[in-house]
């Protein structure tokens, strides 16, 4: 009986042994402290799930607030309210269809900012640090397979012969570095440091005549042109449509008038007898069938005397003589002008603000030209067209709407109408040219021709 009672004494002396469920954040620890003898087992069996909680929890308090608790000061953390607010139900958000539980979970508990699909340059820069054209010259030094296009091996003992790595372009290189939605920064250039860059051009910011331009994209039509309009808006618009029409046709006179004068230039320029004027001509004089012999005219030359000594002093003493009056006279005027200066400064700023009055006048009277359209101003190479009106006589006018004749095209108007409104530039259609007709040979007698 001895015996057991000291066994079961030895088992009553044993320490108890406190086993923790593994937590589920961190590293995971070996709570079963069955020895601590030794650095090892001391480093081994040891406990930090305090310290994983404690960490937790300060990390959720980042996600929540942006900072720890321990950072905030005591203005960031309490506010005394003695008022209170009445707007602050109106300013709760409130409830919405469209916008999904998770994105308003996300902005109540977190003050991280969301993940962009955008590249960034932050994003880019720390996903290689070494750059391609490094990797590839180190593996270049280290002759180790370098792939090129197509994924073919390069040889790098033949670089240069053709089948050596071909370099991409500058685009390819910079692909995917570019976010057109991040702002231009503006680079501040230090003093002293102005001239060592090439400064950027920066482009002047004009008016478009567009933003001056006031004319509807679609024009009211004049009582006219209906098709039972009255009797004097018709007569009306009869009476512009002819005067448009003879506007036209005296424009064609004139310029078929300005090419019959060139043509008839150029024949008489044809036409020109050496020694008489243009346009006069030389009539024959009729002879008895004798030939009229022509003998040149022999003009006598006369003899070169080489000046003497005494000519070319007096010739330089009369030019130095004229030179010293008209110093003298230049020299008397500008006296005399001293005392006018006054009266030429108040000329000069009058004269001065004529000419801004009447820039600024051109200005203006450009600006209200501009305001009802292009129409019928050189604009570039062309001319914006005018519109054209449609009007019927009063044969053709019809007496309902279902024997109506369409006058116009709709495609031309408001094609036209973008023209006058600065939307497209002015153009002219562009007629096919004729191509030569083909010409058809035989070929050789010993080839076949089909």
């Amino acid at each position: 009986m001895a015996p057991a009672k000291t066994s079961k004494a030895s088992s009553a002396s044993k320490p108890s042994v406190k086993k923790h469920a593994a937590t589920g954040v961190g590293a995971p620890s070996q709570l079963a402290q069955s020895s601590r003898k030794g650095k090892k087992a001391w480093r081994k069996n040891i406990d930090i799930q305090p310290v994983e909680q404690g960490l937790e929890s300060l990390r959720s308090e980042e996600r929540v607030i942006g900072s720890t608790l321990q950072k905030q000061t005591d203005n960031q953390l309490f506010v005394v309210d003695t008022k209170g607010d009445d707007k602050v139900r109106k300013s709760l958000p409130r409830y919405s269809k469209a916008e999904l539980t998770s994105t308003k979970i996300l902005s109540q508990r977190s003050a991280i900012p969301a993940v962009f699909s955008r590249p960034t340059k932050d994003s880019i820069a720390s996903r290689s640090k070494v750059s391609r054209a490094d990797k590839e010259r180190l593996l270049r030094i280290a002759k180790r397979p370098r792939k090129g296009p197509f994924n073919a091996i390069m040889d790098h003992t033949e670089f240069g012969a053709g089948s050596a790595l071909i370099d991409v372009s500058a685009a390819v290189k910079h692909s995917g570095s570019y976010d057109p939605w991040i702002a231009e920064e503006v680079e501040e250039v230090a003093d002293g440091l102005e001239y060592t860059k090439k400064p950027k051009v920066k482009r002047p910011e004009l008016s478009h005549p567009r933003d001056v331009i006031e004319v509807p994209a679609v024009l009211d039509p004049h009582q006219g042109s209906s098709y039972n309009p009255p009797a004097a808006a018709h007569d009306e618009l009869i009476m512009e449509a002819c005067r448009l029409e003879r506007r036209r046709q005296e424009e064609a006179d004139r310029l078929s008038e300005v090419r019959r004068k060139v043509a008839d230039a150029r024949a008489l320029a044809t036409n020109v007898t050496e020694g008489l004027p243009l346009g006069m001509t030389l009539d024959e004089i009729p002879t008895d069938g004798e030939p009229i012999v022509q003998h040149d005219a022999v003009v006598p030359k006369k003899p070169s005397t080489r000046k003497t000594k005494q000519q070319r002093a007096k010739a330089l003493r009369l030019r130095e003589e004229k030179r010293a009056l008209a110093e003298k006279a230049a020299r008397k005027k500008m006296l005399a002008t001293i005392t006018m200066v006054k009266s030429l400064r108040s000329t000069a700023e009058k004269v001065g603000q004529q000419q801004n009055q009447a820039r600024l006048a051109r200005q203006l009277a450009l600006k209200m030209k501009l305001r009802k359209g292009l129409a019928g101003q050189r604009l570039g190479k062309y001319k914006v067209p005018e519109n054209e009106i449609e009007v019927q006589i009063g044969e053709d006018l019809s007496e309902n709407l279902r024997t109506l004749k369409p006058e116009g095209n709709l495609f031309r108007d408001r094609f036209r109408s973008m023209q006058q409104r600065a939307l497209i530039e002015p153009r002219v259609p562009i007629l096919p040219t004729k191509r030569a007709k083909l010409k058809e040979f035989e070929k050789h007698a010993w080839k076949r021709f089909e």
